[in-house]
């Protein structure tokens, strides 16, 4: 039987809460405690299992009990009896069956591509588009940045010392949460304890407009790779200002999340670049389009992630590998430097400040089915 003609015949889902390491603010809200994910798991005929992950932020993209009732409930019904030939036409089906919940749509698609690469023997990466030679020689190691979001800086100065050693050598500053001053702090201490870190600087939507063009303006003199989302998603108007005021890229996060929004932000020049999430697009291709669409209209792309474990970190990272137009690396992170403990059964293989793509089929490594049910909620 042709692979891809095998019947899907098993959908099994997780929710989790895993726990992490520390606090972590953002201009929106706060984790703590622990994160939930969703995981999603696909069995064809000859049992083979192809998985996803689903990686919600109530304050951001959406709950995790929504995404969990989006895959149970009303996605579930388009895939269990599908080929596998018919991806495709699955993830259509899933996109209209619920609106919204683009980390349970990112999860389908990432366990429906991890399936069949298994299936065929080949990489997701290659699924997606990737050339041997293009993806060999420079995507299979991501360049990564980490962010700093402890509410005491001295835990980040912590994690910084061990980035350091790690041969890390990108940061994003989270800002925002707390007052202007100590934003401004961090930025000193970094510029002069820290000066080999390539600094960015993500606000997550955390200003009030009349308070952000002055702010901005402020933290654009220390000169960072870019300034993230200074403002609420919907203030298009005033994106457009302050990236017109500044002279350091603005980059789009909360504002962009499909290719639609994409249009609309380089229609209105909102931005000069955009972060690229699997889990705002609603999967792996979906977050292709938007990067390729930002490269059309002239500006660059960021790997974005939100708070993850591996399953979803391997997607995005095959996902850039296959994507060209991201040039700014990723923060595909948590799984080493945030969670106390990922889910994968073989670690993520992180070098010199990158993420390494796995060898293998499909995304290349697989969870722990014990990890599963032991932080099942």
């Amino acid at each position: 039987m042709d692979a891809l003609q095998q019947t899907i015949t098993g959908f099994e889902t997780w929710h989790l809460a895993l726990p992490v390491t520390s606090t972590r603010d953002h201009g929106i809200g706060r984790v703590e405690g622990n994160c939930e994910v969703i995981i999603l798991a696909l069995t064809s005929e000859d049992g083979t299992v192809g998985w996803g992950e689903a990686s919600p932020w109530a304050v951001f993209t959406g709950s995790p009990e929504a995404s969990h009732a989006a895959l149970e409930r009303y996605i579930r019904p388009h895939v269990l009896g599908r080929k596998l030939s018919k991806r495709t036409a699955i993830m259509s089906d899933a996109a209209r069956a619920v609106a919204h919940c683009t980390e349970a749509k990112a999860a389908l698609e990432t366990a429906l591509l991890d399936l069949t690469g298994k299936l065929l023997g080949v990489p997701v990466h290659a699924l997606l588009g990737g050339s041997g030679q293009t993806v060999a020689a420079n995507a299979m190691r991501l360049p990564l940045s980490v962010s700093l979001a402890d509410p005491d800086f001295a835990r980040d100065r912590a994690l910084l010392d061990r980035l350091r050693l790690d041969g890390v050598r990108i940061v994003k500053l989270k800002t925002g949460f707390r007052d202007h001053a100590y934003d401004v702090m961090r930025l000193e201490a970094l510029a002069q304890d820290y000066p080999e870190f390539r600094v960015r600087v993500d606000y997550n939507q955390g200003l009030e407009i009349d308070e952000a063009l002055a702010r901005v303006r402020d933290v654009a003199e220390f000169r960072p790779d870019f300034i993230e989302q200074p403002v609420r998603a919907h203030h298009y108007d005033a994106m457009a200002r302050i990236r017109a005021a500044i002279d350091v890229p603005l980059l789009a996060d909360e504002s962009v999340f499909g290719p639609e929004d994409m249009l609309r932000a380089a229609r209105e020049g909102i931005c000069d670049g955009v972060s690229v999430k699997i889990m705002k697009a609603g999967g792996l291709s979906r977050a292709q389009q938007v990067a390729r669409l930002a490269a059309l209209n002239g500006l660059t792309a960021y790997g974005g992630d939100m708070f993850e474990a591996g399953i979803a970190h391997l997607a995005g990272a095959h996902m850039i590998a296959a994507t060209p137009e991201i040039t700014l690396g990723c923060e595909f992170y948590q799984a080493k430097y945030y969670l106390a403990e990922d889910i994968l059964e073989e670690p993520i293989r992180y070098e010199d400040g990158h993420i390494c793509l796995p060898d293998g089929p499909g995304l290349g490594l697989t969870p722990d089915r014990s990890k599963l049910e032991r932080f099942a909620v």
